[in-house]
């Protein structure tokens, strides 16, 4: 039998939410920057790997670890 990790995977939903809530903030924000194009660039890329850490912690912490 295998237990749950739950602050991991309360620790990666706080993660997407951090992902998702930057990436939309950073959207209202870049047109008035001077190259958009590459604000939105890196923009995604931060939260690509931050929503994807989000869902490996996640994962990781339904699977758990064995008793």
């Amino acid at each position: 039998m295998r237990r749950k990790n739950w602050r991991m995977v309360i620790g990666g939903f706080i993660f997407l939410v951090f992902a998702l809530g930057f990436f939309f903030f950073m959207l209202s924000i870049a047109p008035s920057s001077t190259d958009p194009v590459m604000v939105m660039r890196t923009v995604g890329n931060v939260s690509g790997v931050v929503g994807g850490l989000g869902l490996v912690m996640i994962i990781v912490g339904l699977i758990g670890k064995k008793v």
